[in-house]
């Protein structure tokens, strides 16, 4: 669809890398898990409901930060896949926020994956939080149970953003998604060239 094609960066050292981000090799992730065919009974996210995703990842130890194709929003494992691409210095980041109510994200460095989704009840109404709980083999709760987090949320601690400071983050329900990974991106040093790449209304 050409509005997933528009979201792609133009960044000189990634151009090739985006531009084909969608060929993907699924022997890459197969050992991560098992991407069913659950998700054919949800209805994708579209356009209109997909608030960005982007990649971070440090170059030459600097911070970039990537748009990212808004098809990647329904398919951690497609997410994941396209991030192990990325020539980062010590792997990539994916964040995906929609519709204002939750975020995933995805910390890929070599083999090595963890992944955070902020509120597991998403997991009955979206294809990648439903994919974060297949990920994780996590049972989903019922959708009039509170908002929990479901993963690892010390997944940036070895970078200073600790458990508890995620979960604060994440525990303030006056914030939506966006608000939320803005103070994540803040905290990890990426404020700038993420409000440069990722421009979404108000």
């Amino acid at each position: 669809m050409s509005d997933y094609e528009d979201e792609l960066a133009d960044i000189d050292d990634v151009d090739d890398l985006l531009d084909d981000e969608l060929d993907i090799d699924d022997d890459v992730v197969s050992d991560d898990f098992d991407d069913g065919d659950d998700d054919d009974d949800y209805e994708d996210a579209t356009v209109d409901e997909i608030d960005f995703v982007a990649a971070l990842y440090r170059e030459d130890g600097l911070p970039q930060v990537a748009p990212m194709a808004f098809a990647l929003a329904n398919d951690l494992h497609d997410l994941i896949t396209m991030l192990r691409r990325f020539p980062g210095d010590a792997g990539a980041t994916g964040i995906v926020s929609i519709n204002g109510e939750f975020f995933v994200i995805a910390r890929v460095r070599g083999r090595d994956v963890r992944v955070l989704l902020s509120d597991g009840v998403a997991a009955n109404d979206w294809p990648i939080a439903r994919d974060v709980a297949d990920f994780l083999g996590s049972d989903i709760p019922d959708e009039d149970e509170d908002p929990e987090p479901m993963g690892d949320l010390g997944l940036f601690s070895d970078v200073g953003l600790r458990e508890f400071d995620m979960e604060t983050i994440i525990g303030d329900h006056d914030d939506d998604s966006e608000e939320m990974v803005r103070r994540i991106v803040k905290r990890l040093g990426y404020e700038q060239p993420f409000s440069a790449a990722i421009v979404t209304e108000d």
